[in-house]
């Protein structure tokens, strides 16, 4: 039998030991980090809702990342019942909010949740008097003759193919294909093509951020840089070793946890004479939750995931309490392509995303064949 008052475990343990956790009399089970049960359907997220206790709180810095359903598991786990069934909730909130954008039922929703969030602002001076500034900027590059090109033909090849995909499951995943596509083709072109020469060159957004990494370092500050993909973070740690002379440290899916605790622990350190550790470059997946970066006066978002949450999830690990220095955030945007459109609707969608959620990059799918063109072409 368990003697402790509190006991500290994980989410694994909660799973593996679950026959064992919900024999205990607990008084009150705290989840952090809950969008670990956002899947209702997963033995983590059933294992988690097993424990017995009359008192549940869920801490979330994003308690939505991709859909509704999501805040709904978490909330299920809070507040069994409150919101329904998963069917009802899709039907009253969930479909309407997401796929039709009704102002009025986010609404709802948000009046609704509101009496069971405790939600803290970093921007309210009342809870973190000394917290600095976090300054947003977006910075545009241009497509590269060889980027253009590539781009191009790839929206001519996909066009075609999901005008006339009738199925909308299938056209659904054709436009997110493309939409992957397209992003990794404004990274660089060898992230698409998987072949051909890998110099900065070939990259406007490449080129952007060598010029911001430039100044960074002649003024001696540290940099978070974040990117979607481990073979683009791979392929950027090549770039500054050959422009700068130092390597980068780069936490991705496949990192140990001591390794992980290595690199942290060496970004933290005061800057050394000649730079080294000073470029921590991150995976989202990998290094947007959990970490204390305030190192870092800088965080680049190299390829943006378009979810107001995540990315803000993921510029927390500098702009957190500790931190001294005012953070400045440099958003990469390819100019005149689908990134720079897909920006301005996440902008005018803001206050729908701003919920207590965000939703993710599935909308796109929904999209009509004229509004797909537009977001697309170049120009």
């Amino acid at each position: 039998d368990m003697t402790a008052d509190v006991v500290l475990t994980t989410y694994g343990i909660a799973r593996s030991e679950n026959a064992f956790l919900k024999k205990q009399d607990w008084y009150c089970t705290v989840i952090d980090e809950a969008q670990n049960i956002k899947n209702a359907g997963t033995e983590q997220t059933k294992s988690v809702k097993a424990i017995p206790a009359p008192v549940r709180i869920a801490m979330s810095g994003t308690p939505v990342e991709n859909r509704l359903s999501e805040f709904w598991s978490i909330m299920d786990f809070t507040n069994k019942g409150y919101l329904g069934s998963p069917k009802l909730f899709n039907e009253q909130f969930g479909r309407p909010i997401q796929k039709d954008g009704n102002q009025q039922q986010a609404e709802v929703f948000k009046k609704i949740t509101a009496p069971f969030i405790l939600r803290r602002l970093k921007s309210d001076k009342r809870i973190i008097a000394d917290l600095p500034d976090k300054i947003e900027n977006n910075q545009f590059a241009t497509l590269t003759v060889e980027q253009a090109a590539v781009y191009q033909t790839v929206v001519k090849q996909n066009m075609k193919d999901i005008f006339e995909e009738s199925e909308e499951n299938k056209r659904q995943g054709k436009v997110l294909k493309m939409i992957t596509a397209l992003k990794q083709i404004c990274n660089h072109p060898h992230q698409f093509l998987k072949k051909g020469p890998k110099s900065a060159d070939l990259s406007g957004k490449v080129q952007l951020l060598l010029s911001l990494l430039d100044t960074i370092y002649a003024n001696g500050e540290k940099t978070l840089i974040f990117t979607q993909y481990q073979e683009m973070g791979e392929l950027l740690t090549r770039i500054i070793e050959e422009t700068f002379g130092k390597t980068p440290l780069f936490l991705h899916g496949a990192t140990s946890r001591p390794k992980r605790d290595e690199m942290v622990e060496a970004f933290q350190a005061p800057p050394s004479f000649d730079g080294e550790n000073d470029t921590f470059i991150l995976s989202l997946k990998a290094g947007g939750t959990g970490l204390n970066l305030t190192a870092a006066s800088n965080v680049i978002h190299f390829d943006l995931w378009w979810n107001p949450a995540v990315e803000a999830q993921a510029t927390d690990r500098a702009y957190r309490i500790g931190q001294q220095r005012n953070v400045m955030v440099w958003r990469l945007i390819t100019q005149g392509t689908f990134e720079e459109k897909i920006d301005e609707m996440i902008r005018r969608k803001k206050d729908l995303a701003n919920l207590t959620v965000a939703t993710g990059e599935s909308w796109i799918g929904n999209l009509s064949n004229e509004e797909l063109g537009m977001l697309v072409g170049l120009g």
